[in-house]
């Protein structure tokens, strides 16, 4: 069965909804070698992505060239003292981005993503604020629509869910860094699912078409 998952909502042409550039929110956890950073080897064509016949896609998003690295982590010595912290090796993704809390509140944070783990900084305190390993993601999950939602779910632990105006990049990214792991990402699309906001919290982010966008509903179950 193919990872990508359709739900059973419909498709439709639509515009970029408004989404600052500022990025991220949500609750957190708290954080040897030599770190490389290197841009995504994937200066993926529109057809190679993880979205075709599946999502709507905006013109400002087909074929854009994948840099990884819009944070030159090198030159952040706070971000290369936490990843020499975990022995990680080799960034594939880093930008600022927006995480949605269990009360429903937007942050600021630092997304990370190396070859063996997803990171979330503080970009205030320059504090790691969460480090998921990359085996703890069972999957993802994104809306049919114009819109810069994702959710990344681990099963053992809390849910993730975030904006960010590169997120075709990110979930690409995270497809190929899982190829070959023995339970490859899934990537489910549907306008409405379900993540764990906390442990013992679950929320519903819907998604409709309204004139000139996207409206987004996140909801307590």
């Amino acid at each position: 069965m193919s990872r990508y998952n359709r739900g059973n909502n419909r498709r439709v042409q639509i515009e970029e909804p408004s989404q600052p550039e500022k990025h991220d929110a949500g609750d957190e956890d708290g954080e040897n070698g030599s770190i490389g950073h290197r841009a995504s080897e994937n200066n993926v064509t529109e057809g190679q992505e993880p979205f075709m016949g599946i999502k709507v896609r905006r013109k400002a998003s087909l074929h854009r060239d994948y840099k990884g690295d819009y944070l030159d982590v090198p030159s952040r010595p706070y971000l290369m003292k936490i990843l020499q912290k975990q022995g990680d090796n080799q960034v594939l993704f880093a930008d600022k981005v927006l995480k949605f809390t269990g009360s429903g509140k937007m942050k600021r944070r630092i997304l990370l993503i190396t070859d063996f783990a997803i990171y979330l900084v503080d970009p205030e305190t320059d504090s790691l604020k969460r480090r998921i390993a990359l085996a703890a993601v069972e999957k993802m999950c994104l809306s049919e629509l114009c819109d810069n939602f994702f959710a990344i779910i681990i099963p053992k632990e809390y849910d993730l869910l975030m904006a960010s105006t590169r997120k075709t990049e990110i979930v690409t990214v995270l497809v190929e860094a899982t190829k070959g792991a023995s339970e490859e990402l899934e990537v489910t699309f549907s306008n409405s699912f379900e993540y764990h906001a906390a442990a013992e919290l679950v929320k519903e982010v819907q998604f409709e078409e309204v004139e000139g966008g996207v409206k987004t509903r996140i909801v307590k179950k």
